[in-house]
């Protein structure tokens, strides 16, 4: 097995984008969701989930921050904020505090999106725990749904591929990899193999493989147009349901931070359970 893509998203739910390396951060790829998108009122994460034109907005990191684009307007250098101008936020359970990223580029969001909100960076990544369920006491996450990074594999979306062409016919189109956002991507594999991971070695680096990925709605958002469909749900909940979710991806969580990660890594299983079980979740 060998490591196929590597890729980032320095804005929670906003348009990533593939690197040939990356640093292996104990909260996941130094650069990836260190910010995010909140409501300007609440100070509540807002996400593609909700705002499905997100996922047309660009975030590239600078030297100094990191640059928007997209939504018709001109691009935006964003440098990172004062650490002093902290914001009270809110991300799933976790509620933490942010640097406040200025009216600039506040302006610049809301117009692109329709809404007042606000950007903040996560200046101090410690300050988010994981799902104690499923890590360790000291795991910490950045603005990531819930793990510092996620895992998929080509051959289980080769997988859904069929699966959507059987039912909708051969003509129908190609679902992407895009629309699952991983941090890394196997090819090598078996399909669906990677529920079975428990501890794996990509290149230099080890990570433990603590939960599976239920999807969201946010998948069934095509990420080239922003617009709503019914894939890849649709097929997922017949070849891969568990317990009322539909499932794609692995999450991991670093054990060997600051090890640099590079496209054509050797990726080697180190520990492994019974297969049959299906991804790791709440009810096992």
């Amino acid at each position: 097995m060998r490591l196929a893509e590597i890729r980032r998203y320095p804005v929670k739910s906003l348009r990533g984008h593939r690197v040939h390396e990356a640093r292996v951060e104990p909260w996941g790829l130094a650069g990836d969701r260190r910010w995010m998108v909140v409501d300007a009122g609440e100070g509540t994460a807002v996400t593609a989930r909700e705002v499905n034109r997100m996922l047309l907005v660009g975030a590239v990191p600078t030297p100094t921050g990191i640059r928007l684009s997209g939504a018709d307007q001109e691009p935006l250098e964003v440098a990172e904020p004062d650490p002093a101008r902290q914001l009270r936020v809110q991300v799933w359970s976790s509620h933490l505090s942010a640097a406040a990223a200025g009216s600039e580029a506040d302006a610049w969001l809301s117009q692109a999106l329709g809404r007042p909100v606000r950007l903040v960076h996560l200046d101090d990544p410690t300050r988010r725990t994981t799902d104690p369920r499923f890590s360790r006491e000291d795991d910490r996450v950045s603005f990531a749904d819930g793990y510092p990074l996620l895992l998929a594999s080509a051959s289980s979306l080769a997988a859904v591929n069929a699966a959507h062409r059987e039912r909708a016919g051969e003509d129908a189109p190609r679902l992407t990899m895009t629309r699952f956002r991983p941090n890394v991507v196997v090819e090598g594999a078996e399909a669906w193999v990677e529920d079975d991971w428990r501890v794996l070695r990509i290149g230099g680096a080890v990570l433990r493989a603590v939960k599976g990925c239920a999807r969201c709605v946010m998948t069934t958002v095509d990420p080239e147009t922003g617009e709503r469909g019914k894939e890849p749900t649709a097929t997922l909940a017949r070849i891969r349901r568990f317990d009322g979710a539909t499932w794609f991806g692995v999450n991991l969580v670093p054990d060997t931070p600051d090890v640099t990660i590079r496209v054509g890594d050797e990726v080697e299983v180190l520990d492994a359970v019974e297969p049959g079980a299906g991804p790791v979740r709440p009810t096992r």
